[in-house]
């Protein structure tokens, strides 16, 4: 699965549970695009416009982490936040750095895709 934002392709490297695989059949009929923004000095968020089934444990989120929230809220995470989420994946090989960069931390509104390919 891959985010593009900003223009940026950005590969995810998976969790195993049914949200996942919900969201994978989702994104068989096509894209999924939303508008994320900045939320609390540490992630981008923004709604799917339609659920998913929710797995949520208490976790403490790392940036780079692509994480379900209320079930219709993808989350992406450029720095740390515990609560009570479903994980996604996992966006790797970028520094934090990297990544406040990449998805345009702190910068207002961003365009996101989501897709297979």
């Amino acid at each position: 699965m891959y985010i593009t934002v900003n223009g940026n392709k950005l590969g995810i490297t998976l969790a195993e549970n049914p949200s996942v695989a919900a969201l994978v059949e989702r994104l068989k009929q096509g894209d999924v695009i939303y508008t994320a923004n900045d939320y609390g000095g540490f992630e981008k968020v923004g709604s799917l416009g339609f659920s998913l089934p929710t797995n949520n444990t208490e976790i403490t989120a790392q940036a780079g982490d692509v994480i379900l929230y209320s079930g219709n809220q993808i989350v992406l995470f450029y720095g740390i936040n515990s609560w009570s989420y479903t994980r996604l994946g996992k966006i790797n090989g970028y520094s934090v750095s990297e990544l406040k960069s990449l998805l345009g931390a702190g910068n207002g509104s961003v365009q996101v895709t989501i897709s297979l390919s």
